[in-house]
């Protein structure tokens, strides 16, 4: 039985009322803030968290090492504290009398623009910092998207590494999709499950789902609220890379002051990640409905991912834009959830419960991510491509499938050519396909 009332069974919230999406950003900005005590909500507008603009750690500024020696002399910090070192190439300064907004005006005036960040915070992919949709009841027992069942589509030999929550061990035990999937264990409590509970394994099973085969590895990288200090996951990431991956499927981001790019991830790119030829990140484009930037997605280096309804048209929480490269679908996902029970927060079901089984139905690009990145999986067994030569195969198979009003799409099974061809539109032999 869901909730005490038979007639009110959840329903997904609307997210085209401002109300609804500044109430949701107050809220999360609270849960946010318990995680992550440091952590400051800054505005330009008003003092009021649903107008928030950008989230960062109080006290720190991200800055390279090679800008580190100017910036202390524009500040005229003569101390010799030791800033705390990132990873190589960005460190973690603490500005004199620990205020940053105050730091980054002065270093703008006389320094430049972007010199120095904040050290932002990331959270799993956002309505407004939420996913799209709280979980709901799967009205099924299987997965939708359902599991592939093509013998040469499986990923076999492909490794993903999902950056996300943890992964819920029981779960693994109990789903057949889920077997050998491995990661980083998260805490859950069966009475009581948080708001981003069960997320990665939700993830790693919409991967598993395209990719029945492919080794998925569940980084516990977001354990706070689904949320994350951008120098912390910019250190994470860059250890990641010691699973030397295919794939990494991040669903989450943030929006950042003036719109810059994620500094700790422009390096981690710099230094770490274009070397490992062949590897690909694939990450979600964000819920806010609007055409963003949306960081790191928005980076020309990852494969950023918006999101789908059922009937093929873009979700009204999708970001959206010519920075995301590919739309699939992320509403109404059913996949591997925790066993327990959820308590609702928002409207229009605040006040009932949902009592899981093992399954949910959940939306949001967060879920549309590791649908491609599972295509990507899925086509790399069969070509025998490196990941990145998959994901431009495929990212020209969404082109050809671009729909007016929504950009490029990939569907469910669009991982795997068709026989005599590469599906990808550029050599002769797949139906419908000329050579160029």
């Amino acid at each position: 039985m869901v909730g005490q009332d038979e007639e009110r069974r959840p329903a997904a919230a609307t997210l085209e009322d401002p109300k609804v999406r500044q109430n949701r950003l107050r809220a999360q900005v609270e849960i946010i803030r318990v995680a992550l005590p440091d952590a400051v909500a800054y505005s330009g507008k008003s003092d009021d968290p649903g107008d928030t603009e950008y989230i960062y750690r109080r006290g720190v500024l991200l800055v390279r090492d090679t800008d580190l020696p100017r910036v202390r002399d524009a500040l005229g910090d003569r101390s010799d504290a030791v800033a705390d070192s990132i990873i190589g190439g960005v460190t973690a300064y603490h500005p004199p009398g620990g205020n940053v907004q105050a730091a980054l005006t002065v270093l703008d005036a006389r320094l430049g623009v972007g010199v120095a960040t904040p050290d932002h915070v990331l959270w799993i992919t956002p309505a407004s910092c939420c996913p799209a949709t709280e979980p709901l009841p799967p009205g099924g027992q299987d997965p939708d998207p359902g599991i592939s069942t093509d013998p040469d589509c499986t990923g076999e030999g492909v490794r993903v590494c999902v950056v996300d929550t943890g992964l819920d061990l029981g779960l693994v035990a109990l789903q057949p999709w889920l077997q050998g999937v491995t990661g980083d264990p998260e805490v859950v409590n069966p009475a009581a499950l948080g708001h981003y509970t069960g997320h990665g394994t939700f993830v790693a099973g919409v991967v598993r789902a395209m990719a029945p085969k492919a080794e998925v590895i569940v980084k516990g990288f977001l354990p706070n609220g689904g949320a994350v200090y951008e120098s912390a996951i910019a250190a994470k990431l860059d250890s990641a890379m010691d699973e030397m991956p295919d794939i990494i499927s991040l669903s989450a981001g943030c929006t950042t002051r003036y719109n810059l790019n994620l500094m700790g991830f422009e390096v981690f790119y710099e230094n770490r990640l274009r070397f490992y030829k062949g590897t690909v990140l694939v990450a979600a484009a964000g819920n806010d409905g609007n055409r963003g930037p949306f960081w790191p997605a928005t980076f020309p280096w990852t494969i950023s991912v918006g999101a789908l309804d059922q009937t093929g048209v873009r979700a009204n929480f999708s970001n959206f834009g010519s920075w995301v490269d590919v739309y699939a679908r992320g509403v109404d996902m059913v996949n591997a959830y925790p066993v327990g029970t959820y308590a609702y927060t928002e409207p229009p079901n605040v006040g009932l419960t949902f009592t899981s089984a093992g399954l949910a139905s959940w939306s949001g690009t967060s879920f549309a991510t590791p649908l491609v990145a599972g295509l990507i999986a899925a086509r790399m067994s069969k070509t025998g491509e490196s990941a990145q030569h998959a994901a431009e195969a495929l990212l020209r198979i969404a082109n050809r499938q671009a729909r007016a009003l929504v950009g490029p799409v990939l569907e469910p099974g669009d991982g795997c050519p068709p026989e005599g061809g590469c599906g990808c539109g550029c050599c002769a032999g797949a139906a419908g396909d000329t050579p160029s």
